[in-house]
């Protein structure tokens, strides 16, 4: 859509007028008076936030503040700004006074300017790139707000809000930090001089209630059949690995997945920042550590999959392998942890074990490739490829087998695949998901764990 400037104005006694009138909406410092009211309200803006700081007793922490309290606190920002008001006999619209009360209440028991799409339900990631720019993600689509920061400091606030109940810092020494939210959502932040355009901040947001199963149904991210099917690999202790690009839904499928182990079983999650929500009662969760000021302490995701080795886990699960814990991993797969579950970056179901094959090599150890091949054929059984596609929609696009080796060539059979039919006129993805028709080799070890699989779900009817 064209910018108010490029608006083409036919001539006419009018035209002139109304030309006047968009140079000026579209330029405010054209406006003096328009100006002059926008630094007021920034300006009663911080007054008020100064006063309502200094009329609370006590630090403020946001995880506190509940619903009910943050109504009442809304109240008393209302109190304390037309107090201000009054006493400087001044006056602003109704619109003003609303959105400075709520923008003082999101930055006291929230998260500033971003707060409000925090608890938008239909936004699914939040893009702070620098004071003046804040991306969302809205249904599949990249949308720019309105809204923005003060300025550097006001940005390096809020990090600094999420990231301090963490025991995680970022500064000149730490230029970038994990984090997650109260709820489970994961950040990412990164300060200058890293970040060129100022402190960027992105926030992959998690849902209040974790997707089920059902879920993943209704959205077409997979089949009825493709869901039973991997009920019963989870049951019945296959070792998978949830593989797919950035932003693909990988954490969530793993999630899904993990809700499928049996409540009786002990689960042990290693993450980098804790995001998993499983339901069942019997989880140690592990989270890894950055290191101190001094560049000491820290514990790595390869350090926890070693130590819970230890802890008698029936299932470990890895939220994402990135480097030599690869070779922990697929050790423990092949030690009797059968039924563990963890995912990759990677663009195919080969591709992840290419990724898999340089990450064991980055543990140090000087293995011969073909060994490296048959510890990945062995241990892992199933990968579960999904990908994000250009309207937004999130699909499992494959759940491929590893049959095991041909020569030096891990050997994969595809059980089901996503066959893509092109795009209708709102550009949306058309296509199924197919069975192939091939019942897989581990369709014995199903069995003799007791889960009744019917073979009609692999055929391509």
């Amino acid at each position: 859509m064209p910018s108010d400037k490029n608006v083409r104005i036919s001539k006419s006694p009018l035209s002139a007028l109304a030309k006047d009138m968009i140079e000026k909406r579209a330029s405010p410092q054209e406006n003096p008076e328009a100006a002059e009211k926008a630094a007021f309200v920034d300006s009663l803006k911080e007054r008020t936030l100064r006063r309502t700081i200094d009329n609370m007793n006590g630090s403020i922490v946001v995880d506190r503040f509940c619903v009910e309290e943050k109504v009442h606190f809304k109240k008393n920002v209302f109190e304390t700004l037309t107090q201000l008001l009054t006493e400087e006999g001044k006056f602003i619209s109704r619109v003003d006074r609303e959105k400075i009360v709520n923008e003082v209440t999101d930055e006291i028991t929230g998260y500033g300017p971003i707060d409000p799409f925090l608890h938008d339900e239909e936004v699914m990631e939040i893009m702070v790139n620098g004071p003046k720019q804040i991306y969302v993600e809205k249904r599949g689509k990249m949308i720019k707000t309105g809204t923005t920061f003060r300025n550097d400091d006001h940005v390096r606030q809020t990090i600094e809000k999420i990231i301090s109940p963490l025991g995680r810092r970022l500064d000149d020494s730490s230029p970038l930090v994990d984090a997650r939210l109260p709820d489970g959502s994961r950040v990412n932040a990164i300060i200058p001089p890293l970040a060129i355009n100022g402190p960027t901040v992105t926030i992959r947001k998690f849902s209040a209630d974790p997707y089920t199963i059902e879920d993943f149904i209704a959205f077409g991210t997979l089949t009825t059949e493709m869901s039973v099917f991997l009920k019963a690999c989870v049951e019945s202790r296959i070792n998978i690995v949830v593989s797919g690009g950035t932003s693909s839904g990988k954490t969530t499928t793993l999630n899904v997945l993990s809700s499928f182990i049996p409540e009786d079983e002990r689960i042990v999650t290693i993450e980098d920042a804790a995001e998993l929500q499983l339901w069942q009662e019997h989880v140690v969760r592990l989270e890894s550590r950055p290191p101190n000021i001094e560049g000491k302490g820290r514990i790595s995701i390869r350090d926890l999959v070693i130590n819970c080795l230890r802890m008698r886990p029936d299932r470990i699960v890895v939220g994402e392998v990135r480097g030599g814990e690869a070779l922990d991993m697929l050790q423990a797969m092949n030690t009797g942890h059968d039924g563990s579950i963890t995912t990759g970056h990677a663009n195919s179901p080969r591709d992840i074990l290419f990724r898999i094959e340089t990450m064991v090599m980055m543990a140090g150890m000087d293995l011969p490739i073909k060994a490296i091949r048959e510890q990945i054929a062995t241990a892992i059984n199933l990968i579960v490829h999904q990908e994000r596609f250009k309207d937004g929609s999130r699909r499992i696009t494959n759940i491929t087998e590893v049959t095991g080796m041909e020569g030096d060539t891990v050997t994969l059979q595809d059980i089901f695949v996503f066959e893509q039919k092109g795009v209708d006129e709102k550009k949306r993805v058309m296509g199924r998901h197919v069975p192939t028709g091939i019942v897989p080799k581990f369709i014995e070890k199903i069995e003799t764990a007791g889960v009744y699989l019917p073979h009609q779900i692999f055929r391509n009817t």
